[in-house]
This record gives C-alpha cells, sequence and structure tokens, in this order.
C-alpha cells in the first residue's frame, strides 16, 4: 500500500499552463493539481523547482553503449542493463523504448551479437522487478541484412515490442549518400584500405537489390494487425516518405533533409530529431539540423538517442532558444511520444494520469534533476 504524498512549492507544467503550487499523489496517480501551496504539513517542499511529466523516450541506443563501453571491452551483460536503467531514469525518463538492431550493416557486426543478449537481459531484469524506469522494445530492422528476416520472426511476439522501424543503411544513400563520410567511418574499423571499402559498396548495393523489397512486404505480413508502431528511418527524399508512408509507418525517425521532413508532415507522420542534434548545433553527420525542422514547425518529438541526459535539456533549450512556452516544450519528450505509443494514461500531469514525475532545477544554463517517480514511487 502506498502513501499518498504531496509535493508543494512547485512549478507544475501541466498540458497547457505552469501553475505555481502543490501536486496530490495517491495509489501512484495524480490526485489533484492546486494552486499556491499546500497546508498538508507533511508535504514535500520542491523550492519553487519545475516539476514535470516523467520523459518518454522512443529510441535510445544506451544499452548497446553499456554492452561495449570502450572498443573490444564487453560488459557483463545484467550489469550493463541496469547500469542503462539507472541512467536513464537518473536523466528523469520513465518509460523508454529500448532500440535494438535486428540486423546490422558494415562496421556495427557486433550488434547481431547484442541482440537476443539485450532482450534475454531486459526479461531476466523485468521478471526480478529490477528496473527503475518501464521498458519497452523498439526493434530496428535492417531491410538489407540477409537474416533480417529469421532473426526477426521470432520477436515479433514479444509482449513488449511497441515500436518496430524499417531501415536501409546502403551506401549512397539516406545516412550514407555522403561517401567519403561513409569512407572516413570505416577506413581502419571493418576495412582496411580503398579496395575493400569499394568491395564493401558494392556488396551492399547488391544486398539491397536482392532483399529490401522482399524483407519489406514480409515484414508488412508480419506486423499485420500487430500493436507495434511503424517507423521509417533516415529519409531524405520525397520517394522515401511516400515509401514509409505506403507501409503504414505512422514516425519519420531522423529525415536527413527538410524536403523529407516537408513530406512527411503533409504525408501525417510524426517527426522525431536527435535531442543532441540540437544540443551540440547541428547534425554530427551532416544532416538536416534539428534547429532548422524547429524554425520550420517540423519537429514533434526528441529522441536522447546516444544521451539520455539530453533529451531534458532539448526541451529546455526550445524554451530558452525559440521562446516556445514550457507546456509546448516539454511536449516533444512527454505527451507526444506518450500518444505515439498508445500509452495515455503518462507524459502529462493531470489528475487520474500517472505520477510520474520529475523534479527539475536550472543550474547556470543546465537543467539538472533532483527527483524521479514512476507511479509514485521514488525511483532517483
Amino acid at each position: 500500500m502506498r502513501e499518498p504524498f504531496v509535493l508543494t512549492n512547485a512549478r507544475i507544467v501541466t498540458e497547457d499552463r505552469v501553475v505555481t503550487g502543490s501536486l496530490v499523489v495517491r495509489d501512484g496517480l495524480v490526485e489533484a493539481v492546486d494552486e499556491g501551496p499546500s497546508r498538508t504539513r507533511s508535504a514535500i517542499d520542491l523550492e519553487g523547482d519545475w516539476l514535470l511529466p516523467g520523459l518518454v523516450e522512443l529510441h535510445t541506443d544506451n544499452l548497446e553503449r553499456q554492452f561495449t563501453p570502450r572498443p573490444g571491452v564487453r560488459w557483463p551483460a545484467d550489469a550493463a542493463m541496469l547500469t542503462h536503467d539507472a541512467q536513464v531514469a537518473a536523466a528523469g525518463i520513465t518509460t523508454v523504448c529500448d532500440a535494438i538492431c535486428v540486423g546490422f550493416y558494415g562496421g556495427k557486426s557486433e550488434r547481431l551479437e547484442y541482440l537476443n543478449l539485450s532482450i534475454e537481459v531486459l526479461r531476466r531484469a523485468q521478471r526480478a522487478g529490477a528496473l527503475k524506469a518501464e521498458h519497452f522494445l523498439h526493434l530496428r530492422l535492417e531491410l538489407t541484412d540477409p537474416h533480417m528476416l529469421e532473426l526477426f520472426e521470432p520477436l515479433r511476439d514479444e509482449p513488449s515490442l511497441r515500436l518496430v522501424s524499417l531501415m536501409d543503411h546502403t551506401p549512397g544513400q539516406r545516412q550514407w549518400r555522403d561517401l567519403d563520410r561513409l569512407r572516413g567511418f570505416h577506413l581502419g574499423r571493418e576495412v582496411k584500405d580503398e579496395a575493400e571499402f569499394q568491395a564493401m559498396v558494392a556488396r551492399r548495393i547488391e544486398e539491397q537489390r536482392t532483399y529490401v523489397e522482399r524483407h519489406r512486404a514480409a515484414v508488412l505480413r508480419l506486423l499485420d494487425g500487430h500493436r507495434a508502431v511503424r517507423a521509417s528511418h533516415d529519409d531524405t527524399t520525397e520517394a522515401h516518405v511516400a515509401e514509409a508512408s505506403a507501409c503504414g509507418c505512422a514516425i519519420a525517425e531522423f529525415p536527413t533533409t527538410l524536403e523529407a521532413a516537408r513530406a512527411a508532415r503533409a504525408a501525417g507522420m510524426s517527426i522525431v530529431m536527435g535531442a543532441p542534434n540540437l544540443v551540440i548545433g547541428g547534425s554530427h553527420s551532416g544532416n538536416v539540423a534539428a534547429a532548422e525542422l524547429v524554425e520550420h514547425g517540423l519537429l514533434d518529438v526528441f529522441s536522447s538517442d546516444y544521451v539520455p541526459a539530453s533529451l531534458l535539456q532539448a526541451a529546455f533549450l526550445l524554451r530558452e532558444g525559440f521562446g516556445i512556452p514550457m507546456p509546448d516544450a516539454i511536449a516533444p519528450v512527454t505527451r507526444i511520444p506518450a500518444d505515439l505509443l498508445g500509452l495515455g494514461d503518462r507524459g502529462r500531469i493531470a489528475p487520474g494520469a500517472r505520477a510520474d514525475l520529475v523534479r527539475v532545477r536550472e543550474i547556470g544554463v543546465t537543467p539538472t534533476v533532483l527527483a524521479v517517480w514512476r507511479e509514485g514511487w521514488r525511483i532517483a
């Protein structure tokens, strides 16, 4: 039985306004949001800090980074999972979709090793009740991989599967349309010289011709009637977006050009960009800047991608850098991603919503998480 509690003297960010006042939590839910200080003697004084809904993450590679903290290092799997969970909770993330690759592309062959391992450690941690945040699966399907389909089929009915993205990392298009960037990424890693690089490019192009259409059709059959939301990845052209829309994709994940983002908006797709892109002032891959999409009204959701703390930073940058009101600034990291996943019980502070909450204080220009609650339980 959870004891009710009151948080007071907070700037509470609801869906449409900021309430300077108090919040009552009972049985893991928000019971009331009230103006002004609470008279409850046991109320927890937040000293004027922000109180936000728990953040909702659609795509993070952070678990993968814990498996391999340095090149060539393999960390114990269960420890990696618990470290990842602790890091996302400390960043204010209470609901997270762990992005796991099904199939791989050149330079990322270790991801095949992580596929089943990631799911096994997630299951073990869930059974043990050891996780702070609530975790779902985001399976990233590399359509060019010859073995993708046989890897994905047994995972289709995973209970925690909520998001599936369709990827094609063929050289010369999408993320790797600039072959010089691709060359710089691979030389010295998977290939030792230009001849090996050219052979890899030729092989990947042939694999695209052989497998992509066949795999896309098979995946769509497997997903027919499935609750998992579909996303496209790294769309670059209007044709890419049209193809994704025809596949039933509701999300355009990391469009690489303004053209693709505009096409996604016209197709009714929600647009996800990496929060690190906004925090560091642009794409490290040379693609369209998140700030440019914000300026054009073409951004719906942020993903922390490879830096969990960037999710909160991006929301505050929307407020400080673009003059966006706080309720609208936090929506891309709370309410909107929750609604995209069909999780209408969270991502907002309102009576009856889950008491997933984050206490935030601004230290200089940096929003800092001081406390996190999930369903009324303190987790960080």
